[in-house]
């Protein structure tokens, strides 16, 4: 269970921190500086990408606990095709399956929190690109921003979370926002929340070839990065550049960013309906390959 516990406080902050990438974009419209903001905003991306390589691991040897019980509790020595039908090891399925799925909801729950987060991690990034600028260096930035708060903070008192009102009269705007690349990026999220999650599962479903259908997910992941490069996120720069040129406003962006993390988070709760689906195809594929 802590393990667990750590895998899904890992796939918050993760969903969290690919949440405020909307901010990056917000702040880097404001300042005027948006390739400096996308730029340092890869300094705390990387806690995401660390983050999801332990994530894996921790993963991956919870499937394999979940194999290896199954096998120990139906107490007989017998073909791993025919184990998955024993009842011992399809508790454990049914087992993994729900602990599976509370890692998804952590998902939506870091999502969540990423977007009410949004408007102080505009403030805060703000500030962070003009220190950057003082000190041109990414070090000294983050031992200011660390060591001396009061630089970053002062001023900070009027930042709250965005109320009923804010968030209707944004989303009540006529903005120009396409709506393909809103209802993409909800089938993109879904595809990635799920993609690593479902190839586990596959192979705790398949496990003569786990390690096969482990490897698929990148085949899985392959078709949301394919719509996401070719549609979501050059939709997004052309909308932020636009603002930058002054042919938007900076509320346009603001529009943008409350739907595409509306999305998101909708995204991850379509993950929660195509995970199973999705560890089908995965046994499917690997079974052909196999």
């Amino acid at each position: 269970m802590e393990r667990l516990l750590i895998v899904a406080a890992l796939t918050a902050v993760i969903h969290m921190i690919n949440t405020l990438i909307f901010a990056v974009r917000i702040s880097g419209v404001r300042t005027k500086r948006l390739a400096t903001a996308l730029s340092l905003f890869n300094v705390i991306f990387l806690l995401a990408s660390t983050a999801n390589s332990i994530q894996g691991f921790l993963l991956a040897s919870i499937v394999e606990k979940a194999i290896k019980a199954g096998q120990e509790q139906a107490g007989m020595v017998m073909p791993l095709e025919q184990l998955v039908y024993h009842p011992a090891y399809q508790a454990q399925l049914a087992l993994l399956d729900h602990r599976i799925r509370l890692v998804i909801g952590a998902a939506t729950l870091g999502t969540v929190l990423g977007a009410l987060l949004i408007p102080a991690f505009v403030n805060i990034f703000n500030k962070a690109i003009f220190i950057f600028e003082e000190t041109g260096s990414v070090p000294r930035m983050l031992k200011i921003m660390l060591f001396s708060p009061r630089k970053v903070f002062n001023g900070m008192g009027q930042v709250r979370i965005p109320g009923r009102k804010a968030f209707k009269n944004l989303s009540s705007r006529r903005g120009a926002i396409p709506k393909t690349f809103i209802i993409l990026n909800f089938f993109v999220t879904g595809i990635y929340t799920t993609g690593v999650l479902s190839a586990l599962y596959a192979g705790a479903l398949f496990p003569d070839f786990r390690a096969a259908a482990a490897t698929l997910s990148a085949v899985v992941n392959g078709v949301a990065t394919i719509l996401s490069a070719t549609v979501v996120d050059p939709t997004a720069a052309m909308i932020t550049d636009q603002a930058l040129r002054g042919d938007r406003s900076e509320e346009d962006v603001k529009q943008m960013a409350i739907y595409l993390s509306i999305s998101r988070f909708l995204g991850t709760g379509f993950a929660q309906v195509i995970f199973v689906p999705s560890a089908l195809l995965i046994k499917f594929m690997a079974s052909l390959l196999a």
